[in-house]
């Protein structure tokens, strides 16, 4: 098979679930968001929006809106200094699947620059909630427009924050 740094990149990058409580600059942010804004949309339409969380006080509001929807009160964020936030149109027909390419290019993107991430679910839950709906409107966001699609966390990896990659299952492609 070929290679290049591109397929480096997709081959190394591992979801990260412990994280240096250090900060991203942010020159590395705006690397990260970048990568996302140029994600494939359907039709072109670009609805995704991504709202970078980097305000501790925010920062665990969220995890602990993430939490109350699991039944915990662990941080589903794992530690990560900074949240990016993706938000799709409910009345876009492949939103779902325009946010879910932004959070992918966003991950690849941290890993080639160094920085680990971790997707994590239940965006939709947080930000249909009273609450959620609450910080999309003083985000000047209509909750009635959108919806999350997913949280892409970021950070340093501490030590033991990411673990090998497991091996690829077999049987899942078929050449006709």
């Amino acid at each position: 098979m070929q290679t290049n740094d591109t397929l480096k990149t997709i081959h190394t990058r591992r979801s990260c679930r412990a994280y240096q409580d250090r900060q991203l600059d942010r020159d590395s942010l705006d690397t990260v968001i970048d990568a996302g804004l140029w994600a494939a949309s359907g039709r072109g339409s670009q609805d995704p929006v991504i709202v970078a969380v980097q305000d501790k006080a925010l920062r665990d509001e969220l995890s602990r809106m993430n939490a109350s929807i699991m039944g915990t009160d662990s941080d589903p964020f794992y530690g990560a200094p900074t949240v990016l936030v993706v938000l799709a149109r409910r009345d876009v027909h492949t939103s779902l699947e325009n946010g879910s390419l932004v959070i992918g290019n966003m991950m690849l993107a941290a890993e080639s620059i160094g920085l680990a991430s971790c997707w994590i679910h239940r965006a939709k839950e947080m930000f249909d909630s009273p609450r959620g709906k609450e910080l999309l409107g003083q985000w000047g966001l209509d909750p009635e427009v959108y919806y999350g699609v997913g949280n892409c966390i970021l950070g340093y990896a501490a030590p033991d924050g990411t673990r090998p990659a497991a091996d690829r299952k077999e049987g899942r492609v078929l050449y006709l």
